[in-house]
């Protein structure tokens, strides 16, 4: 794609994907794109060919925006709590995120697309089973004596943790939440007294 195509299209993608977390997968149309971004509808259409191709590309989008944001820079880091500690900022920082008004758009695209079966759903589930099972393995470097079912549940318990915050902080407006999510995964990665 010549670059000039290729700033659009970043730019469609964007715009869809700030639209996204504030109203929904299903109900961003190709003309809200296009309006938001001052094109037209076929110059959309051009990029993507159909609105399902544009929530496509969205979610691939939103993945590997988490994956950028959230993972790339906890990679680096030694193993175990280090990077665990990292990982979970990083969550946080997402959930936050200044350049998406409506907060983090895979907890978003999670709930709406929860019991709506589809490739949508597929691709979303499957970057959600390849995340907990990296958290999984930070938690057995944290945990080596731990059994698959106590790393389950310690992942379920990184995740519930990672949800409460994005719900008291986003909807609650409370201030407070990042120091009670800080002290919750505390204890979640502290060893037993």
């Amino acid at each position: 794609m010549p670059p000039k195509g290729a700033a659009t299209h970043a730019r469609l993608i964007d715009e869809a994907m700030t639209q996204v977390t504030v109203r929904g997968l299903a109900a961003v149309s190709l003309q809200d794109v296009a309006g938001a971004a001052g094109v037209s509808k076929s110059a959309v259409l051009k990029h993507f060919q159909s609105k399902e191709a544009l929530q496509a590309e969205v979610v691939d989008t939103m993945i590997e925006r988490f994956t950028e944001a959230v993972w790339r820079p906890a990679e680096p880091l030694p193993a175990g709590r280090e990077r665990l500690d990292r990982i979970f900022k990083g969550e946080l920082d997402w959930i936050d995120g200044e350049d998406r008004p409506g907060g983090c758009p895979l907890k978003a695209a999670a709930m709406e697309l929860d019991d709506q079966p589809g490739p949508l759903r597929d691709t979303l589930k499957d970057s959600q089973l390849r995340w907990a099972r990296v958290l999984k393995r930070e938690f057995r470097t944290i945990n080596p004596n731990a059994d698959d079912a106590t790393l389950e549940v310690l992942v379920f318990q990184f995740k519930g943790i990672v949800l409460a915050y994005g719900h008291s902080r986003r909807l609650l407006d409370d201030e407070t939440a990042r120091g009670q999510a800080m002290a919750a995964y505390r204890a979640l990665v502290s060893p037993p007294a």
